[in-house]
């Protein structure tokens, strides 16, 4: 029998709803250890909490203090399993799916609804990613998140709504794999996987998001905050307000790079546009186009990257290839 790890770091799905207010909350004891006897069929399980946060309370250091829990642990445990709030559950997931060296299955899971809530998918979604994690086609696929049935990669998945219980969807691309009751079924696999590990985070990045009417105020605010790279979330293909680009300039000037992505939730940033403002016109500035990330996941990828490397060039070519 495999031997896999939780690492439970908080939110809803380590949380109970008070019945007489409504009120979901943390508490003392994480409310499905009780329940792990229903895990024993699957492996043999451990459970560790290094913290215990609500998800909008995650930072790049706490994904990184995970990451270093499970390669401390790499060669005890044949899985993890990553349980997680739901409101930056993608960012960690992909987080560790840039910075672990492991083709073991690590898989991150979370809930809608606290596990005693009526309708719950707390215990349903840990008992689903255990499975996972102990299933062998999980091996060599990345990161994965397990939620409602559904096996979705790192970098496509998202959350898509506010409160339903199938908000996790992989827009355009769809879940690599699904959860049966008698199976683990893999219909897609990744094609490629880079890593760039990492042992602290030290830079500074923002991101904005592009509106109509924008125009130099945020972009001079945040060049005199001094950061280390800017993600900016165009408009359509790849564009953005053309009363911004004086302020942009100066931002590629200062040798700051400036990432860009699209704000809508398919398709990829392309230099198609020729006028003021068009993504012809940024891509000749200097603005590196990213390969179809969202702009929390570009802005993690930079501060990564950044880690290991300065250079505008090999910038380009890491968030330009296809992965």
């Amino acid at each position: 029998m495999k031997a896999i790890l939780i690492i439970h770091t908080g939110g809803t799905i380590s949380m109970l709803e008070n019945k007489h207010t409504g009120e979901v909350t943390t508490t003392p004891k994480h409310p499905l250890t009780d329940l792990s006897d229903q895990f024993a069929d699957f492996a043999h399980i451990d459970e560790i909490i290094p913290f215990s946060v609500p998800s909008p309370q995650i930072t790049p250091h706490h994904m990184l203090q995970v990451a270093k829990e499970i390669t401390q642990r790499t060669r005890d445990y044949d899985g993890f399993v990553v349980t997680h709030g739901t409101d930056t559950l993608e960012e960690t997931a992909y987080f560790l799916d840039m910075v672990l060296e492991t083709n073991k299955p690590v898989i991150t899971t979370g809930a809608m609804r606290s596990a005693n809530e009526i309708g719950s998918d707390a215990l349903y979604n840990l008992i689903s990613s255990l499975r996972t994690a102990a299933s062998d086609q999980a091996y060599d696929q990345g990161v994965l998140v397990v939620m409602n049935d559904e096996i979705h990669t790192a970098r496509n998945v998202t959350k898509t709504s506010t409160s339903n219980v199938a908000t996790f969807k992989s827009p355009q691309y769809g879940p690599i794999g699904i959860v049966t009751k008698g199976s683990i079924i893999f219909h897609h696999s990744i094609l490629s996987r880079q890593t760039w590990p990492i042992n602290q985070i030290t830079k500074n990045v923002y991101m904005l998001k592009a509106y109509a009417g924008m125009n130099e105020g945020l972009m001079d605010a945040v060049h005199q905050a001094k950061p280390d790279g800017l993600v900016i979330e165009g408009l359509g293909q790849g564009n953005l307000p053309k009363d911004m680009l004086a302020s942009l300039e100066r931002i590629i000037q200062g040798h700051i790079p400036v990432i860009l992505v699209s704000r809508c939730y398919q398709g990829i940033v392309q230099p198609t546009y020729g006028y003021d403002g068009g993504g012809k016109q940024l891509k000749e500035m200097g603005v590196i186009f990213a390969n179809g990330l969202t702009g929390p996941k570009a802005r993690l990828k930079l501060l990564i990257t950044l880690e290991t490397t300065t250079d505008a060039k090999k910038l380009k070519g890491i968030f330009e290839q296809t992965d």
